[in-house]
């Protein structure tokens, strides 16, 4: 017997989202300031949330947080719109024609799982300045989850509907703009959404090495400095230019896919 999904009312669902932060930064001052030592993860210099605090609000009142920030924004969304726009290419690419995933997939798949720290000596040797360095980490960081979603979309779109199409008289440029780029969008944004995240984690891996601004020099630097409450602040505005970047991709797939029914959230 069907049985009616019951969904929780929206008030109540950001209630329970609320609480379960306060409960982990409760148990975070807790760690922090019994100095708790749990064996092999110890919080004796970890500081308390209340220390962070503080530090936030002193990066608040200095003029070098808005540096630190668009210093950061520019080098991701540099490396970022570039994987964007030759990833999507390449997508296509290889999932429309045997020929190409022959020629391209397999370096592709060589270079794939090389790590971003790996990549850090040969951009200083390949580009003239540490800028554009650090602006193709983060393009490589992207590159690989776009492509691969990508392809994954093309692939799989229903070859039913691009035969009708074709038997209809489309041409291939209007079956790509009508059948096959409608029914892989999931995938792509998808992607897109994947790559933002290791574009940011390839950025803070590249400033803590070659910059002098940004979000990832400055937690490296509070760490050498021994400034432990600014590593926290650091891994904060990291967490929170990362997590908007993607809730503003997966909010634009939404309103760019009307055609994609909703979810239930339960």
């Amino acid at each position: 017997m069907a049985t009616a999904i019951q969904t929780r009312p929206a008030g109540v669902r950001w209630l329970v989202r609320g609480l379960s932060i306060l409960a982990c930064i409760a148990l975070w001052q807790v760690a922090s300031t019994t100095h708790a030592n749990l064996g092999i993860v110890t919080f004796r210099n970890v500081p308390p949330p209340v220390e962070v605090v503080q530090s936030a609000l002193t990066l608040l009142r200095s003029p070098k947080l808005a540096a630190h920030i668009t210093s950061s924004l520019w080098r991701v969304f540099a490396g970022y719109g570039a994987a964007v726009v030759i990833g999507v290419i390449l997508g296509f690419a290889i999932g429309r024609s045997r020929a190409a995933s022959d020629l391209l997939l397999p370096p592709l798949e060589l270079l794939r799982p090389i790590p971003a720290v790996a990549w850090i000596p040969l951009s200083i040797l390949m580009f003239p300045s540490s800028e554009l360095s650090m602006i193709y980490i983060t393009f490589i960081g992207a590159l690989f989850p776009i492509v691969l979603n990508t392809v994954h979309g093309v692939a799989n779109v229903d070859r039913r509907l691009v035969a009708s199409a074709r038997s209809l008289g489309a041409g291939e440029l209007a079956i790509l703009a009508e059948v096959v780029l409608p029914d892989a969008a999931p995938s792509i944004v998808t992607g897109l959404a994947i790559g933002m995240g290791t574009s940011w984690f390839c950025l803070v891996t590249a400033e803590m090495i070659s910059g002098q601004f940004g979000i990832g020099y400055y937690t490296w630097e509070a760490y050498t400095l021994q400034n432990y409450a600014d590593i926290i602040v650091g891994m904060l505005i990291i967490g929170l230019l990362g997590m908007g970047s993607s809730w503003l991709l997966t909010t634009a797939g939404r309103l760019l896919m009307p055609w994609r029914s909703p979810k239930v959230a339960r």
